[in-house]
């Protein structure tokens, strides 16, 4: 694992001290490239501690409080952070809160999928902007569906693709899967694409769910995912990867057989919840450096770098 990716001596890139609001986690950030600068949308969770989530349990989460936030950076490791959240979709009746952003350059505009709390459940919703200050709402899934992430480019039909990953009722976990669409509205003709289970030995057994934009390579499809495994005394999610098929993405090509990313460091196995690398955004440098932005401990945001080479390698051989 470490000779395929290696974590940033300058991790964690981001953490709550350095949030100039109120923020108690600051993780699972989307990262892409915009009108010539990195742009970061990370989650930021206020008002809310693990003692909550010791003290109450699962009624904890009612009192967690989220909003965006927004930086810059001109090189993707030095980031400036804007002073105030940015409220990126309009709140309504139905939509209550906003987080996981996953930001897609599509013909030159930068669209936005991101998870949703409604009075229904969590949804996926698509929104897209122009200046990074004012957002348009597209869609909104039905509920459960999450992890949300688009193709830079269209199917060869001309129609837009997502992966997501809608939740099996009464498991709390789901599967990956494909679904099109003619104008970024009206979704369906969907496949699905990749199971949780033991065909992946066990580091996804339990859960796993899209996370970085797909980047296109020759060999397919390149896409990092989380995965999900639990034992008899932790929870742990690693990163995983796969390669799909340019003209059917539907079909998986080669897919890793173990994580290329584990939680070792402190800073990924203590925050808020222990034992956690969450892959969220890739960004490939003209040089052929991969760099895999994940949340540690859904507490703070971190990078881990390699060769984009050696990331296809693992997922033929691995």
């Amino acid at each position: 694992m470490s000779s395929i990716l290696k974590k940033s001596q300058y991790n964690p890139l981001i953490k709550p001290s350095m949030v100039p609001f109120e923020s108690t986690q600051t993780y699972n950030a989307g990262i892409t490239r915009f009108k010539g600068k990195y742009v970061m949308l990370f989650r930021n969770d206020y008002n809310f501690t693990k003692a909550d989530m010791q003290r109450l349990g699962g009624e904890a989460f009612k009192l967690q409080k989220i909003n965006l936030g927004l930086a810059l950076s001109d090189d993707g490791i030095n980031w400036r952070i804007r002073p105030e959240p940015v409220l990126t979709i309009p709140l309504t009746e139905e939509i209550s809160q906003v987080y996981d952003p996953r930001p897609s350059v599509i013909e030159g505009r930068c669209y936005l999928c991101f998870a949703a709390n409604t009075r229904h459940g969590i949804c996926g919703g698509i929104a897209v902007t122009d200046d990074l200050e004012k957002f348009e709402l597209l869609s909104l899934s039905v509920p459960d569906n999450r992890n949300m992430v688009l193709f830079p480019e269209r199917a060869k039909d001309g129609r837009y693709m997502r992966l997501e990953r809608p939740n099996m009722p009464g498991s709390g976990k789901g599967n990956i899967w494909l679904s099109l669409s003619p104008d970024l509205k009206h979704w369906g003709d969907s496949y699905e694409v990749l199971k949780a289970d033991s065909s992946l030995w066990n580091y996804a057994y339990s859960g796993l769910g899209a996370s970085t934009v797909p980047y296109r390579t020759a060999d397919g499809w390149l896409v990092i995912f989380h995965a999900i495994m639990n034992n008899c005394t932790t929870r742990e999610y690693s990163v995983g990867a796969m390669l799909l098929d340019l003209d059917e993405p539907w079909i998986v090509r080669h897919v890793t057989r173990h994580p290329i990313l584990s939680p070792e460091a402190d800073y990924e196995l203590r925050g808020l919840v222990e034992h956690v690398c969450f892959p969220c955004s890739m960004i490939v440098e003209p040089d052929g450096e991969a760099r895999i932005y994940y949340g540690g401990a859904d507490t703070v945001q971190c990078l881990a770098t390699g060769r984009l080479d050696d990331i296809i390698h693992a997922c033929k051989n691995w």
